[in-house]
């Protein structure tokens, strides 16, 4: 398609995962399970840290919070591909394409700012115990959950913001299953120099060095003083509380620098979907089946929730 001026692009068009006809079908089945699975796990842990007294900790109050994040960051991501499947409608809106775009990023931020958090919390229960109820307090935690929240969608902003401006495009074919900033990136034919050294600043330091850095630090404090532990059995248990978390965070950081930290070419936007795609789809799993489902005081909630359903009806 030849260069299309900004006031004519009212509409992109979403290229989706494969256009392979005979792979549409196990990938709708695929992207509908693993979404489905997102939506009932996570709520099921929203549910339980809300309706059960036993659960309203700091730990959990964090993990329902990013239940949330990963209930909409999936559902911002993955309902394109459900939609295309289901209407075979391709297009979405210039408008909604930057919203699209807006949301994922700032429920990504959000995530690893609430990873970083949880990070903080686990330092303060394992090297600070005695202390730990008057400094994870309601309110702190209630604030820090805030300033994750909105500190995540004020870094988005510019980007989204950069973007609207851009003048013209190649092409109005996004080789991607939703909006995201780097096929965007690749389209445009106005100059990128200022978005790129932003995302290159702001991508690197604020959503990758410094979350990391921040979120990894109290684990050498935390491993230092599970080693002081006399007991082998309290070292296992502290072990077992921090190994969760810090697995999910490996993961993670691991999927974003692969996806993000590499050059924007023709051929890296197709694996660069796939690192999406395991990204917008596995991640968001993890947290009820490693977080949460995994440990025993989630499972004594579910079984109290579960008792009571069945007296009550």
């Amino acid at each position: 398609m030849g260069q299309l001026n900004h006031s004519v692009v009212t509409h992109f068009f979403i290229l989706g995962i494969s256009d392979d006809p005979e792979l549409h079908v196990p990938i709708f089945l695929l992207v509908l399970f693993i979404y489905l699975t997102t939506i009932v796990g996570n709520t099921t842990i929203l549910l339980l840290v809300c309706l059960d007294l036993q659960l309203h900790t700091p730990m959990y109050f964090f993990l329902g919070n990013l239940a949330i994040v990963d209930i909409s960051s999936s559902t911002v991501s993955l309902h394109n591909i459900l939609i295309i499947f289901v209407t075979g409608d391709r297009s979405v809106s210039y408008v909604n394409c930057l919203s699209q775009m807006f949301f994922f990023g700032a429920f990504i931020g959000t995530e690893l700012q609430f990873l970083m958090v949880m990070s903080y919390d686990r330092y303060v229960a394992v090297c600070n115990p005695l202390r730990y109820t008057v400094i994870m307090s309601s309110r702190v935690c209630f604030l820090l959950a805030m300033l994750c929240w909105v500190a995540s969608h004020l870094q988005c902003l510019p980007f989204v913001i950069l973007v609207s401006g851009f003048s013209c495009y190649r092409s109005n074919v996004i080789n991607h299953f939703f909006c995201d900033l780097m096929p965007l990136l690749k389209l445009s034919c106005s100059d990128t120099t200022v978005l790129e050294i932003l995302f290159l600043v702001e991508g690197l330091l604020f959503f990758n060095v410094i979350p990391f850095l921040i979120t990894f630090t109290p684990y050498v404090f935390i491993i230092v003083a599970i080693l002081k532990i006399p007991s082998n059995t309290g070292k296992r248990k502290a072990f077992y509380t921090c190994s969760s978390h810090l697995t999910v965070v490996i993961l993670l950081y691991v999927i974003l620098m692969c996806q993000y930290m590499r050059p924007v070419t023709e051929e890296s936007m197709d694996s660069n979907k796939l690192f999406s795609l395991f990204n917008t789809a596995a991640i968001p799993i993890l947290n009820p089946l490693i977080y949460s489902l995994n440990n025993k005081d989630v499972k004594s909630a579910l079984r109290r929730r579960w008792r009571h359903f069945h007296k009550t009806y």
